[in-house]
């Protein structure tokens, strides 16, 4: 699916329109209206990149990140170096402490929404890497939530990190399976723990 078939799906036919939530009603970023023809003018994969690769980095998908550099990059770039500045002050001594800024934010009083009705019993809930056994295994293991983990559980390598999306592409669409060299065939249970 395009961007565009993205926009439309989500009501958005306006060509002023330029937000983008992919209909998670997560977040919304700005993106140009006009997708260039020819290829990403900015972004260059030094990666490699295989076949089963190649599903998840996409034309669009990479797109995508592209205008998510080029309406953020600045900005990202900034955090990081306030970060490296501020962990540099924790090193030295300094105690960490809230933000100033933020007070206001800490005297309201205020709430988040309530957990989506998949998450409201959490009583088991099981963390772990984002190989296809391992998330077959986690998600039929009769918990009620599974934390995919592409950071602290996984080795976070370029390949790994790939191949971890496409694994949860393939477990949202309930395709996710797995052979072994010894015949052992496994896949997702008809009832799975929310991903």
């Amino acid at each position: 699916m395009d961007i565009e078939s993205l926009r439309n799906r989500n009501g958005r036919t306006n060509e002023n329109d330029t937000s983008f939530d992919a209909g998670l009603n997560v977040f919304a970023v700005p993106l140009s209206v006009q997708k260039p023809e020819t290829d990403l003018f900015h972004l260059r994969l030094v990666g490699r990149v295989s076949p089963e690769m190649a599903a998840i980095l996409t034309p669009d998908a990479l797109y995508f990140v592209e205008e998510l550099e080029k309406h953020f990059g600045t900005r990202r770039r900034e955090l990081l170096e306030l970060r490296r500045a501020r962990a540099e002050r924790i090193n030295r001594g300094e105690m960490p402490d809230f933000l100033e800024e933020t007070l206001d934010v800490r005297l309201k009083d205020w709430r988040v929404a309530e957990a989506p009705a998949d998450l409201q019993d959490r009583r088991v809930e099981i963390t772990g890497p984002v190989d296809r056994k391992m998330m077959i295994n986690a998600l039929n293991s009769g918990a009620r939530v599974f934390m995919a983990d592409l950071e602290d559980a996984t080795s976070p390598t370029w390949e790994n990190v790939v191949l971890g999306q496409l694994n949860l592409r393939d477990a949202v669409r309930r395709k996710l399976r797995f052979s072994t060299d010894d015949g052992r065939d496994y896949e997702m249970r008809e009832k799975t723990a929310t991903l």
